[in-house]
């Protein structure tokens, strides 16, 4: 390819993607145009929807209405709210609306958006203000339809509450006269509707029904609650009252304290309250009246389970106040015990104050635990405390009791051990004898040709260590940790002497039997017949470990793996 056909590519493809832009940009805007108009136009139409006819016909149907002065006052306000809207806030939108074409026409794009949005917010704004315009003027041209409506169900609802009134006469006995009275009201109240309604007097017959309305509404509510006031009132509380009277005035016989359940001055606010309740029913105001008296109720039936409370905690006192006297009685007696031994303990046994303190703790504890048990008991028999009080105060006692008893018992294991030690070190000593006795006896048993040095060494501190062992059992007072230092240094020595006599006569035995079995191939080889002397040599020098591997070294040399089998014959 030739750089001049290059060239005439290059251009023609530039120029292609020239035109591609060109008419993107163009399809692009036209879209954007066509947005906007489109939204000019909607603008356009609600502008010309927010005047519509219904508002003209409704101000046109009050105007017929119009015979009194409140209500000619209304309607004027109403016209000139209208004429405001059609003859001021309309050409003002209109003259945006233009002010928008001609934006849109001069391409100023930028400053149309931002007017496409204030012309909307003052439409919306205008149409919200004739929006209300109409709703007014409505309440008073739909009035009528409105109000007999709801009339038709306030009287529906007020036969049904005259019917159930008439059907149980005698249960509405206590608000007779009030009831009748305002039946009478609604009668007045129902003729006067009627006579607004005939006159036209809109804004009046509103009042009227709201009126009718509240009564009724009130009316619904006295007929509904009543008899559930009048038993509340006169039968079921009453009845709690006295039967609550009754148990309390039996148990106060019985020995309960119950004054801090204040039975008494709420059976006073009781009656007060139910005659509160009453003197409004008179006057048919029974707001809160149902909700205070199940309140009243609730109250005196939770104490039912007062009274069972105390009965029950009057027992768990009870059950305290034997088994704390008992076990206290008895703790006390062990603690004084050892509390008049504790001198000689200490003597005995080499202990410092502190390490007794806690028997003088205890011993304090019990004496403060007794004295709050007869205070409490005190209290009891004063009748000062309720049982459920008392009985929390003896499982308060109770709980410091235990663990003054766990201190005790720590006191006593930690003592006692102290007499356990010492005898269990005498035990020890008559077992660490013997194991030396045996050790001794060992050696005696095989004739060894000579018996190693260190055996004598570790056989004169094992006797060493018994004889300051038995000098601090005969110690008083016994230190406790030097003792038990001392066993465990005997144990250990003399167990040392044991095992090393043990390994020795064993290594003794071995390498005597593997030369006694060798002593077979030494005519047959030279080097067996040396090997089994130098292990003889080493033998009666008390070497037994290097006579024994010379011994299996030499054997080997006939026998291998006679080491093996060696060790199975010893065994």
């Amino acid at each position: 390819m030739t750089r001049e056909t290059f060239l005439l590519i290059a251009v023609a493809y530039y120029l292609v993607t020239m035109v591609i832009v060109v008419i993107v940009l163009i399809l692009m805007n036209k879209k954007f145009q066509n947005k906007m108009t489109k939204e000019i136009n909607a603008l356009e139409r609600d502008k010309n929807l927010i005047i519509s006819s219904s508002i003209l016909s409704e101000l046109n149907k009050v105007e017929a209405l119009v015979n009194n002065n409140e209500l000619k006052k209304k309607y004027n306000n109403w016209q000139k709210r209208f004429e405001t809207i059609r003859d001021v806030e309309i050409p003002k939108i209109t003259d945006e609306i233009i002010e928008l074409q001609n934006d849109f026409n001069e391409k100023d794009y930028q400053k149309l958006k931002k007017s496409l949005i204030d012309v909307e917010l003052n439409i919306n704004y205008i149409k919200t203000k004739a929006d209300f315009l109409l709703e007014e003027i409505k309440e008073i041209t739909l009035s009528e339809e409105r109000n007999r409506e709801t009339i038709i169900k306030l009287k529906a609802d007020y036969r049904d509450i005259r019917n159930l009134y008439t059907n149980n006469e005698k249960d509405f006995e206590i608000i007779k006269t009030p009831l009748e009275l305002q039946f009478e009201n609604v009668d007045k109240l129902f003729s006067a509707f009627e006579d607004a309604m005939d006159k036209n007097e809109y804004l009046e017959v509103g009042k009227i029904v709201k009126a009718i309305d509240d009564v009724i509404g009130n009316l619904k509510i006295v007929i509904n609650e009543t008899k559930t006031i009048v038993n509340l009132g006169n039968v079921l509380i009453p009845k709690r009252i006295e039967d609550i009277s009754n148990i309390y005035h039996k148990m106060c016989l019985e020995g309960y304290n119950l004054e801090y359940l204040n039975i008494e001055y709420n059976i006073e606010e009781a009656n007060k309250k139910i005659q509160d309740v009453f003197s409004r029913l008179n006057v048919l105001n029974v707001v809160d009246s149902v909700f205070e008296l199940k309140t009243m109720l609730d109250y005196f039936d939770s104490l039912y389970n007062d009274f069972d409370k105390e009965k029950l905690t009057k027992n768990l006192y009870e059950d305290y106040k034997r088994s704390i006297l008992i076990k206290v009685s008895k703790l006390e007696k062990i603690n004084n015990e050892l509390y008049r031994k504790i001198d000689d303990i200490k003597y005995s046994y080499d202990l410092s104050d502190d390490e007794v303190l806690v028997i003088s703790e205890i011993k304090e504890e019990f004496s403060n635990i007794r004295e709050t048990y007869d205070r409490v008991v005190e209290m009891e028999r004063n009748k000062t405390l309720a049982y459920s009080r008392l009985s929390k105060e003896m499982e308060i006692l109770n709980n410091k009791l235990t663990k003054s008893e766990e201190k005790l018992n720590v006191a006593l294991r930690t003592l006692g051990s102290l007499k356990e030690d010492e005898n269990r070190a005498r035990d020890q000593l008559d077992e660490i004898k013997d194991i030396l006795i045996q050790a001794k006896e060992k050696v005696r048993s095989y004739k060894l040709p000579i018996i190693p040095k260190n055996y004598y060494v570790e056989l004169s501190e094992a006797t060493l260590a018994i004889n300051e062992m038995i000098k601090e059992l005969d110690k008083r007072p016994i230190s406790i940790k030097t003792l038990n230092l001392r066993v465990d240094t005997a144990r250990d020595l003399v167990l040392k002497v044991y095992n090393t006599i043990n390994e020795t006569v064993k290594t003794a035995k071995m390498a005597e039997t593997a030369i006694v079995y060798g002593n077979r191939y030494r005519v047959v080889n030279k080097e067996v017949d040396f090997g089994l002397t130098k292990a003889e040599a080493a033998f009666y020098k008390g070497n037994f470990k290097n006579s024994l591997e010379n011994a299996i070294n030499a054997i080997n040399i006939i026998e291998p793996g006679i080491h093996k089998r060696l060790l199975e014959e010893y065994k």
